[in-house]
This record gives C-alpha cells, sequence and structure tokens, in this order.
C-alpha cells in the first residue's frame, strides 16, 4: 500500500508568500540598519547645544548647509573628496581589470606553473597589511611619492582577493565550449577575454567593484602614513576634524554625512548587476 507523506511545513514551496513575520523582521533589521546614517544627519543639521540635550533631538534641524560650509573651512574637505575619487576610482577599475584577466588565465588557460602562482598569490593574504608598513614607506620615498596620492594609488593596483575571487567565479561562469567555439572561429586569446570573459564576469566584477571602492574610500591607515595634512584623503581628513581639545561632533558627523554620500551612490550604480548576478545564478542553480 502506497504510502502518502506530507510536505514539511517549514519549507517554502513555490507559489508561497512570505509571512507577516518575515516582512516584519526584515523591515525591523532594515530600520536598525538606517538609524545611524539618520542619527548621523540629525547631529549634522543641528548646533552643539543640541547634542547635550535630554531627550535627544531626534528631528533633523536647520543648521546642516551652515555646518558644511564650516567642514569646508576647517579643513581642505574639499581636496580631501577629489582625492579620495581619483584614489577610489583608479584602484577599483585596475583591481577589477586585472583580477578579472588574471582570473581568466588561471580558470582557463593551461601554462606551466599555474597552480604554484595562484597558491602564491593566495598566500600573500595572510600576510599582515601593518608588516608591510616601513618597507613600503621607504619605497615610496625612493621613488619620491611621500605626500603624493601615487603612494596610495599604485600600491593597491591589485589584489590577491580579487584574483582569487574572480578565478573561482570564471571557473564555472564562462564554459570551456564557449571559448572553444571563440577558437574556432578565429578569436585571439584577448578577444576572447574581451568579448566573451567580460560579459560574463560582469555581475562578479560589480561585487569585487564595490567592495573595492568600499575599502579604498575608508581606507584610514596608509594614507595616515605616506600623506600630509596638505593633501589627505577623506578620512584622513575626518580624522583632523575629530583633533584638538574639544571634539565638536557635529562637525565631525556633518563630514561623515559628506563621505558617505559616494558610498551610497557607487552601490546604487552598481545594486542592479549585484542583484541581477545572484537572481542568474539562482535560476541556473
Amino acid at each position: 500500500m502506497a504510502t502518502i507523506t506530507r510536505p514539511f511545513r517549514g519549507v517554502l514551496r513555490p507559489g508561497r508568500s512570505a509571512g507577516f513575520w518575515t516582512y516584519a523582521a526584515l523591515i525591523a533589521v532594515l530600520l536598525g540598519s538606517l538609524f545611524p546614517i539618520y542619527w548621523s544627519l540629525v547631529v549634522a543639521s543641528q548646533s552643539n547645544d543640541a547634542i547635550a540635550k535630554v531627550p535627544p533631538v531626534l528631528t533633523p534641524g536647520g543648521h546642516l548647509f551652515e555646518n558644511i560650509a564650516r567642514v569646508f573651512d576647517t579643513t581642505v574637505f574639499g581636496k580631501a573628496l577629489l582625492n579620495s575619487f581619483i584614489v577610489s576610482g583608479s584602484v577599483t577599475v585596475s583591481v577589477v581589470f586585472f583580477s578579472t584577466l588574471a582570473g581568466f588565465a588561471f580558470a582557463k588557460l593551461r601554462f606551466r606553473g599555474r597552480g604554484g602562482l595562484l597558491v602564491a598569490a593566495i598566500a600573500t593574504t595572510t600576510v599582515p597589511h601593518q608588516l608591510g608598513i616601513i618597507p613600503l614607506y621607504i619605497l615610496m620615498g625612493e621613488l619620491g611619492w611621500t605626500g603624493r596620492i601615487e603612494a596610495v594609488i599604485v600600491p593597491g593596483l591589485v589584489t590577491a582577493f580579487g584574483v582569487f575571487f574572480m578565478t573561482q567565479y570564471l571557473t564555472g561562469a564562462v564554459p570551456d565550449e564557449l571559448l572553444e567555439a571563440g577558437r574556432m572561429d578565429g578569436c585571439t586569446t584577448l578577444r576572447l577575454f574581451w568579448h566573451v570573459v567580460l560579459p560574463a564576469a560582469r555581475p562578479a566584477a560589480a561585487v569585487l567593484g564595490l567592495f573595492t571602492f568600499m575599502q579604498a574610500w575608508n581606507d584610514f591607515f596608509w594614507p595616515l602614513v605616506v600623506l600630509t595634512p596638505g593633501n589627505p584623503t577623506v578620512q584622513y581628513a575626518l580624522s583632523a576634524l575629530a583633533s584638538g581639545y574639544t571634539t565638536d561632533y557635529t562637525l565631525v558627523l556633518t563630514g561623515t554625512v559628506i563621505a558617505t554620500v559616494p558610498i551610497v551612490v557607487v552601490f546604487a550604480l552598481l545594486g542592479r548587476q549585484i542583484i541581477g548576478g545572484i537572481m542568474s545564478g539562482a535560476i541556473k542553480g
């Protein structure tokens, strides 16, 4: 006699929508994540007197533009923003391009020493960044780059994590049969990379680009070591706003709000590619 089994009720079956508590939990997480940004905006739009009020002020005030002007008058914040845009943009484009190129070579090309080179690249991620600060600073001094943004850009033009990430992605995203078909049509390796690999790598490149931009934008330690107060990046300028005998929290959080805007814009631009890559992988799976 055949036994009829009922599906497990906890599994979300096709056609079944999420329940009330699922949406409630997601909304709670969203609000909890947005609250620090909202609180920074509230403080940035108030005076220092409003910060000490009990109960605290929870609505934006009318001093935002005044505080923004104070930020740019106190430090060279405009130059810091420009430097961070140049550094983060250059590093992001370079890391995505070279990591995709190296990932294609490690994933789909056959050459002697491929495995050893990949292991050596991955092994560099186990070395703490702080151990290389002194020799790297000496090298920048010999090149005459101390105090210049080249000293922040060049060491980050390619990363071992980016190479490993793109290698893992391209191994399954680009079929060998597609590359063989391209070779039979007369495509060179570079043409295969440009016309076949790069379009397939777009979702992973968007994720890597977002992570790289955020890391370069938020980097503080190395710019603090190699740059000067007259030629800073954003994080260096924010530390200058927080220095002194007393901390002007309104000024610091105003600068923080300004520094957060580019990251939000980059996420908005790359978010569609990231979500599209996730959905594409889910459909294929």
